[in-house]
């Protein structure tokens, strides 16, 4: 989602409104990535560490290579770096009238199509720096939609995507349509022939974007309950999910790869992985599990993007347990930690049972000093640690639980509902004298129907 704040183009995943008052879809233009397919888009970045500005949302070195990443995952290659460093913000240009002329003069000198800000502009900000620089101006958050534009396979995550797109696009409307006259229901200093009741452009769009954004909520609304639905399945046959989560980029889907054969891409770029994949994965000889994959979590993250896949990151609220998966070899990771136990907690999954991966360790300098009863050391790669990681996945869900086989009297054939409704039922088989049932059941349970507890395989090898 590139925006041209001059020339009141804007690009979208489904839509690209343009200024000669039509609506075409994306089949009908040429999609970004193609563009930089053939010719990488040059790009200046840059960011500003401001006192009055909360840490979080203040430019460093760090954020600024994370930026370039993102671009070239995007598709566009990176010219050059500005670093500003101000007591404020400036109101109107962000970074101050000087460090605008520089920029600006680097730009041409690369010959620089783009200009990326590190840190989030208001729609003013954007406008007055289009109009100074005489480029695109776009920041992180438009960059970072614009990535999962392209990485967005599934029905569910273009939904979510286009929906963030919108909310992203509709305060930004208002520069794009400058250069046309705006009509006045009452005369006014509009042309003549411009006068009389009407909407103006910028108006009838804004409506239309309303609209979308209605019912964008609504389809999404319909996947919660379908989401909803699933769930309680899966609560009904007792089926413990763990949910993947970590920074982009930390091995996440790597990890899914090794253990469950799940074949699906993972490369070594930001955001390779957007859609959600789930597969089953037997842990250990009495307990199956589904293993799911989320989307990547990464430092300052659109709030409109949060928002917008609660539909998927709210599985994590009803996951029976987390695997942060952290980039060992990342210098930065403490910081990266921090970003998704946030985000985490922002999604109220905070009291979720977690355990912490760390991953990458056979490319990774020295040893990890955090060490801990839920902490295990991995390659995701090579398979190293693996065993560990399973056995302690198997201990926090167990949590006193145990597998059993049943043989109970038809007389007591009530506590086969008693099993279904606080235990797991795996199996029931009804033979001439008895029920055999394979449960999972909690060591309270356990103590109720343990003198009907039977080697079903004898049995059966018996017979």
């Amino acid at each position: 989602m590139l925006f041209r704040g001059r020339s009141g183009t804007v690009k979208l995943d489904k839509t690209e409104i343009i200024c000669d008052n039509t609506l075409k879809t994306v089949n009908e233009v040429e999609p970004i990535e193609n563009t930089l397919e053939k010719e990488k888009e040059r790009a200046i970045l840059v960011g500003l560490y401001a006192d009055t500005l909360d840490k979080k949302e203040c430019s460093s070195d760090d954020s600024i290579d994370e930026l370039e990443a993102l671009l070239e995952t995007a598709g566009g290659e990176c010219m050059g770096k500005v670093l500003q460093s101000r007591h404020a913000p400036d109101p109107r240009s962000f970074i101050g009238v000087g460090k605008v002329m520089e920029v600006k003069e680097l730009a041409e000198m690369n010959e620089c199509s783009l200009v990326v800000f590190d840190n989030e502009l208001s729609p003013s900000q954007t406008r007055a720096l289009s109009h100074d620089l005489d480029l695109r101006v776009i920041d992180r958050s438009s960059l970072i939609l614009d990535i999962f534009a392209q990485r967005a396979k599934t029905k569910e995550g273009r939904l979510q995507v286009e929906l963030a797109q919108y909310k992203y696009m509709l305060p930004r409307l208002t520069g794009m349509w400058t250069h046309l006259v705006r009509q006045t229901a009452s005369g006014g200093s509009s042309p003549i022939g411009t006068r009389g009741p009407g909407e103006t452009q910028l108006e009838t769009d804004r409506r239309h974007i309303r609209r979308k954004i209605d019912k964008l909520e609504q389809e999404l609304e319909a996947v919660r309950k379908v989401r909803n639905t699933q769930r309680r399945k899966r609560e009904k046959n007792g089926i413990p999910v763990v949910a993947i989560v970590g920074y982009t980029n930390a091995g996440k889907s790597t990890l899914l790869n090794k253990l469950t054969d799940a074949g699906i891409p993972a490369e070594n770029r930001l955001f390779d992985t957007l859609d959600t994949t789930t597969r089953k994965l037997k842990i250990s000889p009495r307990t199956e599990i589904l293993l799911s994959d989320t989307v990547g979590f990464i430092r300052k993250l659109p709030h409109h993007l949060v928002e917008a896949f609660k539909a998927t990151l709210e599985e994590l609220t009803y996951a029976d347990l987390l695997l942060h998966v952290i980039d060992a070899s990342n210098p930065s990771w403490r910081e990266q930690v921090e970003v998704v136990d946030e985000l985490i907690d922002q999604l109220e999954a905070g009291e979720t049972p977690r355990i912490q991966v760390f991953n990458k360790c056979d490319i990774m300098e020295g040893e990890i000093l955090y060490k801990g009863e839920y902490n295990v050391e991995i390659s995701a790669k090579t398979g190293f640690g693996l065993d560990r990681l399973l056995e302690k996945m198997d201990a926090v869900l167990s949590d006193g639980k145990r597998k059993v086989t049943l043989r109970l009297p038809y007389s007591k054939g009530g506590l086969l509902e008693t099993l279904h409704s606080k235990a797991a039922v795996l199996s029931t088989e009804y033979l001439g004298d008895a029920i055999l049932v394979e449960a999972i059941v909690s060591q309270e349970m356990y103590g109720r129907v343990k003198e009907f507890e039977t080697d079903y395989v004898t049995e059966r090898e018996t017979v």
